[in-house]
C-alpha cells in the first residue's frame, strides 16, 4: 500500500478522468502493459493487472472515494462517475478490486460514523488502502450473499461471531464494515453496522477464510471471514443501534448508481469493438448500421438517466431513492441487450480479433458479480413496488415537474453529503419531467417528422403512466399480497421504463439549444422507439434518416475516438481515418 499520493490533484474532474485516460494508454495496442492484451491475460491467471493497480496508486485513486471535507477529492456522485469510466472502459474488476467497493464499504461510515470513525476510513482510503463490506443476508440473493454476522451485548462489551465466504478484498482489507444482526427478532431494527479494524481484534477471534474462485471478475480477490466469539472495542459500532438497514437503504442509492452509470462505459468498448468489426469490410451493411446506432442511442439515453440520478443525489437527497432503484433495475437490463445485440455484429462476416472478443466474454460473465444480476433486481423491486400505490394517490400528475440543474450537465452542483440521503418520500421527479415535457410538446408548433413523432411518443408514455396509475390506485398501500404479485412487479417494471423516458426527455430538452450532437432529436427518437417497444407500444416507424443521422454521429465519434456517452469526451484509444 502507497505511503502518500506522489503527485498534485488536478482540481478539475474532466481534467482528471482525461489524464487518467490517456495515461492508461490505447487499450487496443497489443504492446500497450496496460491494454486489453495485458487485461485479458492477467484475468486468465485470476488476478488483476499489477501494472494497472500501480498507476492508479501512482493517481491517489483512493482520494477519490473521499468526500472533500474529509480531505479527499469526492465532491459530486457524477464527478466520481467519470472519473470511473477510464476504470471501467478496460475492467469490471479492476475497478471493484481496486477501489470502488472501498467506498461501498465506507459509506456508511461518511454518513453516520462517528469523527474518529471517518476520520480513520477517510485515511485508509486517501493513501490507497482497502475496506470490504459484509452485507446482511438476502432472501434472494446467490450463495455470494449469504451468510450472516451476530454480535450479542455481553457485561464486557460485544462479542462477534458467523462468517460470511465470499467478500471482495477481504485479505487485504484495512478496515471491514459489516451489517450485523444486533438483534434476534425479525424487522427493520434487526441489524447494526459496526466497523472492525483488523490491527484491534485480539489473536484468534478474526480468521480470513481461504479465496474462493469465481466465474465473473475473476481478478478480485474474494475470500471470507469467520468470527469466533471476537471480542470488539467499544466504540465499532456506526451511528444508532439497529440502523443498519436504513443506512444500507440510504447508502445504497450512491452504490447502485455509481456502478450503473459507470457500466456504460463498459458497454461504450463493446460497441466501439462491434464498429470496428463491421468496418472491417468496407461500409457498415444496413442491418449492422441498424444495430450499431441503435445501440448508440441507447447508451446515450442510459447515461442520461444514470447522470441525472447522479445529480439527483445532490440537489434533491430526499427525493433520489426512487430513480436510483430504477436506475438500476432497468440499465443492467438495457445493457444485457445491447450486448446480445453487438454479438451479432462482431461475430458477423467471418471478422474476429481476439481482444474484443475477449472483452465482451469477459463483460458478459462480470455482470452479475457486479450485483447487476438476479439479486440486484430483486432489491430494486423491493424499494420501488412499496412506493407505487403511494405515487399512485399523491404524485403522478400532480407534482411540479423538477428544477432544469437537474438535466443540465454543465452547471455546477453542491457538495454531495451522503448522511441527508433519504429512504422514503419526495415524490418521483422523472416522472414529473415526462410530465411536463409530454404538455410541451403537445402544444409546439413545429410540424416537422421529429416534431410529430416526439409528440405521438410523448403521448403514448404519458397514457402509460396514467395507466400505471389507475392499476396502482387499486392496490392499497401496505397490502403485502398485492405488492408480492407478478402484477405488481410488472407495474414496477414499467414504471422504471417511464422514469428512463423522463430523464431522456429532460436531458434533451436541457441541451435542445446546445451546439452538441444532444440537441439534434434524432438520438431522442431512436431511443424513445426502443423504450416503447419494453412497454409494447406501437409507434410508427421513425424519420427515415433518423438511423443514418445517430450512425453518421457514431462513426465520426469512433473515427476521433471519442466516447460513446453525454460527454463526448476523447479516449486515448486512437481513431481512424
Amino acid at each position: 500500500m502507497p505511503a502518500t499520493v506522489v503527485r498534485a490533484a488536478e482540481p478539475d474532474v474532466s481534467r482528471r478522468a482525461e489524464r487518467l485516460e490517456f495515461r492508461f494508454g490505447d487499450p487496443c495496442d497489443p504492446a500497450n502493459p496496460l491494454g486489453f492484451r495485458a487485461l485479458l491475460a492477467a484475468d486468465g491467471e485470476r488476478e488483476l493487472l499489477p501494472a494497472a493497480e500501480d498507476l492508479l496508486d501512482q493517481e491517489g485513486f483512493g482520494a477519490e472515494l473521499v468526500p472533500a471535507g474529509l480531505g479527499g477529492r469526492l465532491g459530486d456522485a457524477g464527478g466520481l462517475m467519470r472519473m470511473l469510466r477510464p476504470v471501467f472502459r478496460r475492467d469490471v474488476a479492476l475497478a471493484f478490486g481496486y477501489g470502488i467497493t472501498s467506498l461501498f464499504a465506507a459509506a456508511p461510515v461518511f454518513a453516520a460514523g462517528s469523527p474518529r470513525q471517518r476520520e480513520t476510513v477517510a485515511g485508509l482510503l486517501a493513501s490507497g488502502g482497502r475496506a470490504a463490506i459484509v452485507h446482511r443476508s438476502l432472501a434472494h440473493g446467490t450463495a455470494m450473499l449469504r451468510g450472516e454476522l451476530t454480535a450479542m451485548e455481553y457485561p464486557g462489551g460485544r462479542l462477534l461471531d458467523g462468517r460470511k465466504d465470499v467478500v471482495i478484498n477481504a485479505e487485504r482489507a484495512g478496515a471491514v464494515v459489516a451489517y450485523v444482526r444486533t438483534d434476534p427478532a425479525p424487522g427493520s431494527q434487526s441489524h447494526s453496522v459496526f466497523l472492525v479494524e483488523p490491527d484491534r481484534i485480539a489473536p484468534g477471534g478474526m480468521r480470513v477464510l481461504p479465496r474462493r474462485s469465481t466465474t465473473g471478475m475473476r481478478g478480485c480477490r474474494f475470500a471470507g471471514y469467520e468470527f469466533d466469539a471476537c471480542e470488539l472495542p467499544a466504540d465499532v459500532l456506526v451511528g444508532e443501534s439497529g440502523a443498519g438497514v436504513r443506512l444500507s437503504l440510504r447508502t445504497f442509492q450512491l452504490n447502485r448508481t455509481l456502478i450503473t452509470g459507470a457500466m456504460i462505459a463498459s458497454a461504450d468498448t463493446v460497441l466501439r469493438a462491434a464498429v470496428r468489426a463491421a468496418l472491417a469490410g468496407g461500409n457498415l451493411g444496413r442491418r449492422q448500421r441498424g444495430v450499431v446506432a441503435g445501440v448508440f442511442a441507447d447508451l446515450l439515453a442510459c447515461d442520461s438517466m444514470a447522470t441525472t440520478v447522479l445529480r439527483a443525489l445532490s440537489l434533491l437527497p430526499g427525493a433520489a431513492h426512487l430513480a436510483a432503484a430504477d436506475l438500476k433495475y432497468l440499465v443492467p437490463e438495457l445493457l444485457r441487450d445491447d450486448l446480445e445485440e453487438l454479438a451479432t455484429v462482431l461475430g458477423a462476416g467471418g471478422y474476429s480479433r481476439e481482444t474484443d472478443q475477449g472483452m465482451l466474454t469477459k463483460l458478459l460473465r462480470d455482470l452479475p458479480a457486479a450485483g447487476l444480476g438476479h439479486a440486484g433486481t430483486a432489491a430494486c423491486q423491493a424499494v420501488v413496488i412499496p412506493q407505487l400505490p403511494l405515487l399512485a394517490r399523491s404524485s403522478w400528475g400532480r407534482e411540479e415537474e423538477p428544477s432544469a440543474a437537474l438535466f443540465s450537465t454543465g452547471s455546477p452542483l453542491p457538495h454531495l453529503d451522503i448522511g441527508s440521503l433519504q429512504v422514503a418520500g419526495g415524490g418521483d421527479p422523472l416522472a414529473a419531467a415526462l410530465t411536463a415535457a409530454a404538455a410541451r410538446l403537445a402544444g409546439s408548433a413545429g410540424r416537422g417528422p421529429y416534431d410529430d413523432a416526439l409528440r405521438t411518443m410523448a403521448a403514448a408514455f404519458l397514457a402509460d403512466l396514467h395507466e400505471v396509475r389507475d392499476s396502482c390506485r387499486l392496490i392499497e398501500p401496505g397490502d403485502r399480497a398485492a405488492l408480492v404479485s407478478p402484477a405488481a412487479a410488472a407495474l414496477a417494471d414499467r414504471h422504471a421504463v417511464l422514469s428512463a423516458v423522463g430523464a431522456a426527455l429532460g436531458m434533451w430538452e436541457s441541451h435542445r439549444h446546445a451546439d452538441t450532437f444532444l440537441a439534434d432529436p434524432a438520438w431522442l427518437v431512436l431511443a424513445l422507439h426502443r423504450h416503447g417497444r419494453r412497454l409494447g407500444l406501437r409507434f410508427p416507424a421513425p424519420p427515415p434518416d433518423c438511423v443514418d443521422r445517430v450512425a453518421g454521429e457514431l462513426l465520426a465519434r469512433f473515427r476521433a475516438g471519442r466516447s460513446f456517452d453525454l460527454h463526448d469526451v476523447a479516449l486515448a484509444e486512437a481513431g481512424t481515418t
